[in-house]
């Protein structure tokens, strides 16, 4: 089926493709427990929720919500509360259950907008479990599974603006509720890249809880490379774009994008835009020219700017790594990235090398082959790092 370049914007469940396999088995470790889904930026994890969203199994109701928007517990427990009250509206003695625990608590609702008392800073943690409580309890032939996108963003901003108390707080309820409500409670967060430095930063408030340990971690990886071929010749298809062989120009714009189907969706609407053949060396001439745009239409430029906000007082030996990686034609031991960082800076601490470079693999920078030596994770960004760098 072809389909228009669309590079960042909302796509048509039909055209949200090589995600089934996994959305099923993430519908499978439901069955038994909450998940956490990590994911680097732009892989389309976004686009999976939304499709589970819209196709469920059987006796499911999944309710989508951007965590991004929330900026208080009051926010965010009031953002559940309304959903699991439209969950059992058609029952009228829980909606009434509900909307006394409501009324107790001093909320309002003007014009369809739910609020609690600003003042209040613990009234949340009441209305947080009781609801969850009343839709437990009266779930019967149906489960809600809360996709719960962006949480860093939520915890970060909590942390900002009320406590870094307030948002460990909301860790430690959600996990409380997981345990009490084992069989029928479930949640699965996305947005987990940067979570674990809000954690970090929260265990160094003496915060010694790991919040996530009952949630299983499933990771999003870039699409296979027949899945991105196939989009890349919907693509092609769509916007109709010329080439000599298909089979050759939907390979190697599927591996120029590095098999995320945004940059795929970009590199079709440039080639269109410019009113070029959808030929290899065009589609490679393509990609060169997007990674050297001043104007970062690719939004590369976030794997540089988010470092200080995720390693602010390790910035310099970071960039140090990553440049000394990035430079190597080849993975790199840790010795042999230690020697390359004292040629460049004052640092001989080898353990804080192993603590950075995990972390660094959490984030998605790079990865290790199996002899334990570290490269890049997607040559796409090694490429553009190395070009931004001026390696």
């Amino acid at each position: 089926m072809a389909q228009r370049a669309n590079p960042g914007g909302q796509l048509g469940i039909g055209q949200i493709l090589g995600r089934d396999e996994l959305i099923r088995t993430i519908w499978e470790i439901l069955d038994n427990q909450s998940v956490m889904m990590t994911a680097e930026r732009r892989i389309g994890k976004t686009s999976i929720i939304r499709k589970m969203q819209a196709v469920p199994p059987e006796g499911w109701v999944p309710v989508l919500q951007d965590l991004e928007q929330f900026h208080s517990a009051n926010e965010f427990a009031t953002a559940v509360y309304g959903e699991v009250s439209a969950f059992v509206s058609k029952k009228a003695n829980v909606l009434q259950q509900l909307r006394s625990a409501w009324d107790a608590l001093g909320g309002t609702e003007i014009g369809g907008v739910l609020k609690l008392p600003d003042g209040d800073k613990q009234s949340w943690k009441t209305l947080l479990t009781t609801t969850v409580a009343n839709l437990v309890a009266n779930q019967e032939d149906k489960k809600l599974l809360f996709l719960w996108d962006e949480m860093p963003y939520m915890l970060d901003s909590i942390c900002k603006r009320e406590s870094v108390e307030q948002a460990i707080d909301i860790l430690d309820v959600l996990r409380a509720l997981r345990h009490q409500h084992n069989n029928a409670f479930r949640m699965l967060v996305t947005g987990l890249i940067g979570l674990h430095h809000v954690i970090k930063r929260l265990q160094d408030e003496q915060y010694t809880n790991r919040p996530f340990n009952d949630v299983y971690s499933v990771e999003v990886t870039p699409l296979s490379s027949s899945y991105g071929e196939l989009l890349a010749r919907e693509l092609i298809e769509g916007e109709s774009l010329a080439c000599r062989d298909m089979d050759e120009s939907a390979a190697v714009m599927a591996a120029e994008g590095d098999y995320f189907g945004f940059y795929i969706h970009h590199i079709a609407r440039r080639l269109k835009m410019s009113g070029q053949d959808a030929e290899p060396e065009a589609i490679r001439s393509c990609v060169q020219e997007q990674l050297l745009d001043p104007n970062d239409p690719w939004e590369l430029r976030h794997f540089r700017e988010r470092l200080p906000l995720y390693y602010p007082s390790d910035e310099t030996i970071v960039l140090t790594i990553l440049d000394s990686i990035a430079s190597s034609d080849e993975a790199i031991s840790v010795k042999d990235l230690l020697q390359a960082i004292k040629q460049q800076i004052l640092f001989d601490d080898r353990e804080q090398l192993r603590r950075l470079l995990a972390l660094l693999e959490q984030d998605h920078y790079l990865k290790r082959d199996m002899e334990g030596r570290y490269q890049f994770r997607f040559p796409l960004i090694c490429r553009w790092w190395r070009l931004d760098r001026g390696l």
